[in-house]
């Protein structure tokens, strides 16, 4: 029996790393961020002294990074030239350029590789923009998390205070916007809802709550 893929998607800051997380652990599924793919392209032309507006620099990057994955603690992680890149890919800095870099459609077409390849590791919850459209359009399950603007800004600013990088909760609304406009707006594998997966408003809800409804749907 093919191993099963449980889609997880939605914007910034919807709550589906968490949750798609915690829902992996509780059905005993290989968790997979597959937006940390983006960013560690955008991370590593950046590292490279790169510019990531420019795509032929970000693929000559791609081209020359070697990306090894493996299993641990539940989710499949990568190395990238023997190095496992963790708190550098969350910077304000590569959040700032990752959009741009996952535009690219040599950039999707690598990563979806990638993604699709992770299968040979078993089951899978996945989270990202475009599991469910594009990456695995024939998952068992598809989920579309959201929630309210202010819900979402709040959330990313709390990620940010460990880094050191927090700005108010407004200018972080603001960038959120900016990275929806151009998640939605890309001619490659935009950000949207596939029609057949369930639609999950997590404003106002619990990390376990949320976790708690998916499962269900899910029959874990």
């Amino acid at each position: 029996m093919p191993n099963r893929v449980i889609a997880v998607d939605g914007p910034a800051a919807s709550g589906k790393s968490t949750v798609a997380r915690k829902l992996a652990a509780q059905l005993n599924y290989r968790y997979v961020d597959s937006g940390a793919l983006y960013r560690v392209i955008a991370w590593k032309t950046l590292e490279n002294s790169r510019d990531t507006a420019q795509p032929a620099e970000v693929l000559e990057t791609l081209r020359t990074m070697r990306v090894e994955f493996f299993e641990a603690e539940g989710a499949v992680r990568y190395r990238v030239d023997g190095y496992e890149p963790r708190a550098e890919i969350r910077t304000e800095r590569v959040s700032g350029a990752v959009s741009s870099v996952a535009a690219i459609p040599e950039v999707r077409a690598a990563v979806t590789q990638w993604l699709r390849d992770m299968v040979r590791f078993g089951n899978l919850v996945m989270e990202g923009r475009d599991i469910g459209t594009v990456v695995f359009p024939g998952a068992d399950q598809k989920f579309y998390l959201d929630a309210s603007p202010e819900e979402r800004a709040r959330r990313r600013h709390a990620e940010l205070k460990p880094t050191g990088e927090a700005a108010d909760v407004g200018r972080v609304m603001s960038s959120l916007q900016t990275r929806d406009q151009k998640d939605s707006g890309r001619s490659t594998a935009p950000l949207c809802i596939a029609a057949d997966a369930q639609v999950v408003d997590t404003t106002g809800l619990t990390i376990d709550q949320v976790v708690a409804v998916i499962a269900q749907r899910a029959g874990g």
